[in-house]
């Protein structure tokens, strides 16, 4: 028999975006009643996923219980979404279980597609073929590398947008190309990055940058290629190009270590449901994060329709967004609070050197620190290290929401 459960606000997904809304919400609000709905037992710190693949990072410190996360105060339904119902203002669980909110909080994340590339469902894990997005592929990457020797093939590939981390399909680029370059072998072998994109990042002011840094290893950057078939066993990659001119054909390269970043998109359960737009992303303002036809729904991470950078200093800023929209709702008030497109992407090129890019909707630099942005520093490899790490969980999963302001009214020619 179906069970009926009401909850005062209800956030389905516990990963970076459900775990610090529910601890900002038991912060600034001890007595709303909050339910968070997630099936895993584990919690990763995904953006540590490229340091683990560059051998940098162990896999274990970015595991850990998801119970030791969830805050107190904070029912936990162990399962997940079959449905929704929002003219009901219910959610149906896939054990019959059905969850009546006042507010609901969507952020489910997405999912990895490996089956829309040809033979890399396949091949993955084994003959070279590697990915830095999955707990269960990462490690494989470093051993990948680690086998590299002279003469080798390195080639790197970035899925159509949008998707998770953008920047992280030429960050392992990078980070190989400085392995063989400190091991004596760069100038043998190769190291090429194909992108669906027409340059090598959206933002043109960092794009510039990372095309010298790219150029400084000697990597080929392929610009409208998307991968669409993989050979494991005879290791080989094809892909095809996007651009007018040559739209349609295709051309096969070699390699020995080929690094994957899959297609993304919305789980099906959110794609086949009333919150979805037309690409299937929960379809909110862009600004305030509520949904459009729905006023006590919201959405915000990966599965949200922003055109933001989907990462994890997006989700940073738009959780007290959220969750200010919530308390102003429960007390009869307009929120005032918006979110800017605030997205921050640490580009590891290199070893100790990392270039910190900042910006918001419109691809417009706002960086934090009073710092030129385009210059790579040590001190972002800290920060991308040893900092957002120790901010992650001791901080952000807190429920605290003081950061430093980005600047908004920086200029590039600065």
């Amino acid at each position: 028999m179906e069970q009926q459960q009401h909850h005062q606000v209800l956030v389905i997904g516990g990963g970076t975006a459900g775990i610090t809304v529910a601890a900002i919400l038991r912060r600034r609000a001890p007595d709303v009643g909050v339910t968070l709905v997630e099936p895993s037992e584990q919690h990763y710190y995904q953006p540590a996923f490229t340091l683990v693949g560059a051998g940098v990072y162990p896999l274990a410190k970015t595991r850990r219980p998801e119970a030791s996360l969830i805050p107190a105060g904070v029912r936990w339904v162990r399962g997940a979404a079959a449905s929704f119902e929002p003219d009901a203002n219910t959610v149906v669980l896939q054990d019959g279980q059905r969850l009546r909110y006042e507010h609901l909080v969507v952020c489910t994340g997405v999912k990895l597609d490996w089956n829309k590339i040809e033979g890399l469902a396949d091949t993955l894990g084994r003959n070279g073929v590697c990915s830095n997005y999955s707990p269960e592929t990462v490690s494989y990457t470093w051993e990948c590398v680690q086998g590299l020797g002279e003469g080798d093939k390195v080639v790197c590939t970035q899925a159509p947008m949008p998707f998770k981390c953008p920047g992280a399909p030429q960050k392992i680029a990078y980070l190989i190309a400085d392995r063989l370059r400190r091991r004596g072998i760069l100038e043998s072998c190769s190291v090429d990055f194909h992108t669906h994109a027409p340059a090598i990042f959206g933002v043109p002011y960092f794009a510039r940058a990372l095309d010298d840094v790219a150029a400084g290893y000697g990597m080929g950057v392929h610009v409208q290629q998307q991968l669409v078939a993989v050979d494991g066993p005879s290791r080989t990659a094809t892909f095809e190009y996007v651009d007018e001119a040559r739209k349609g054909q295709r051309h096969t390269v070699p390699f020995d270590l080929l690094h994957v970043s899959p297609p993304q998109s919305p789980p099906q359960v959110i794609k086949d449901s009333p919150l979805a737009n037309a690409g299937g992303w929960v379809e909110v303002d862009q600004h305030t994060l509520r949904h459009v036809r729905h006023d006590n729904v919201y959405a915000l991470g990966d599965v949200a329709s922003t055109p933001n950078s989907k990462t994890a200093a997006a989700v940073r800023k738009q959780a007290p967004v959220v969750v200010e929209g919530i308390l102003a709702a429960l007390a009869g008030k307009p929120g005032t609070r918006v979110y800017d497109g605030y997205a921050s992407c640490p580009l590891t090129t290199s070893l100790n050197r990392a270039i910190l890019a900042e910006f918001i909707y419109g691809g417009k630099v706002t960086p934090t620190l009073p710092l030129k942005p385009s210059k790579q520093r040590w001190i972002n490899w800290w920060i991308k290290l040893t900092g957002l790490p120790l901010m992650y969980w001791h901080y952000m999963l807190k429920g605290h929401v003081r950061f430093p302001a980005h600047d908004t009214e920086y200029s590039e020619a600065a």
